[in-house]
């Protein structure tokens, strides 16, 4: 009886610590499945939603581009699908919410989703309303014209005021064009979306379309036919995670999801499998900036 009673007593110890290491009371933190998070952050109200709402382009061969799946596709999307993994939500709980440039800090700040990986370029104004972490990729804006176009070879080629050029209303690259052309409000042609900038240069409505070397990249995959580059990439471009300006907490764990994402390769192999099809280099990854 004796023997009996010991066993049960270390059967119970033995229970009793096991529960302690699956995540009893550590001082606050909490998580569905086996993840765990401090009680009261975005990460824990995420993964206890087991849900989220991501912000990416929906035209961006590449990066963010609906497919055949209703679904997009593209390197912004699968670096949101490493994110959403690390929060311990399955893949089928993301609900995919297209984010044009213009509307991008508003549906951070009003709430519609809880981050953003849309091309979205790190600069000091966006960060009067959001907040970045990141950055994951470096990329450069660059001219998209007709193949068999020769007079333009670069942003200088828009200072004589005879040529359009087309971009994005509330883009980094629509802002940077405009010290280049002579008459902005004649030469520079803004649209919501760049496919349908790609749409006036293949019907000659304009002479140029500007914006980051691998989303036009993207589009000369699909119609080498049609378009290609002129000239070489002439800003540099760092890709941010865009989330709420008060939310350290979700940055710092976003920064460290991308650290680790290069170290295990699985920021390579979402490049490989979809921007990096398309020609553009990848490139060292760049130094997070954990301000």
């Amino acid at each position: 009886m004796r023997i009996k009673r010991v066993a049960a007593v270390a059967a119970v110890a033995a229970l009793a610590l096991g529960l302690t290491a699956c995540g009893g009371d550590d001082g606050g933190d909490t998580g569905a499945g086996s993840k765990s998070f401090t009680a009261g952050t975005t990460m824990e109200k995420l993964n206890k939603a087991q849900k989220i709402k991501v912000g990416t382009k929906f035209d961006q061969p590449g990066f963010g581009l609906k497919g055949l799946s209703g679904k997009p596709e593209g390197f912004d999307v699968e670096i949101a699908k490493i994110i959403v993994k690390e929060l311990g939500i399955p893949e089928d709980k993301i609900e995919w919410v297209e984010a044009p440039s213009k509307v991008r800090e508003d549906v951070i700040v009003n709430g519609t989703v809880d981050l953003v990986a849309a091309t979205y370029t790190i600069n000091d104004k966006r960060k009067e309303r959001i907040a970045f972490a990141g950055p994951y990729y470096e990329a450069g804006q660059n001219i998209l014209v007709k193949k068999d176009d020769t007079t333009i070879t670069g942003p200088d080629s828009f200072k004589d005021g005879t040529k359009k050029v087309c971009s994005v209303t509330g883009s980094t690259p629509a802002e940077t064009i405009k010290q280049y052309v002579k008459d902005v409000g004649t030469q520079l042609v803004l649209f919501d979306t760049y496919d349908k900038c790609r749409d006036a240069l293949k019907g000659g409505q304009v002479n140029a379309v500007t914006t980051d070397n691998v989303i036009l990249l993207g589009y000369i995959a699909k119609d080498e036919a049609s378009f290609k580059l002129a000239g070489s990439n002439f800003t540099k471009e760092p890709y941010g995670i865009g989330v709420k300006k008060e939310d350290a907490d979700f940055r710092s764990f976003i920064n460290d999801t991308l650290d680790k994402a290069v170290a295990d390769g699985s920021w390579k192999k979402a490049w490989d499998g979809t921007a990096g099809k398309f020609g553009a280099e990848l490139g060292s990854a760049p130094t997070i900036n954990r301000y």
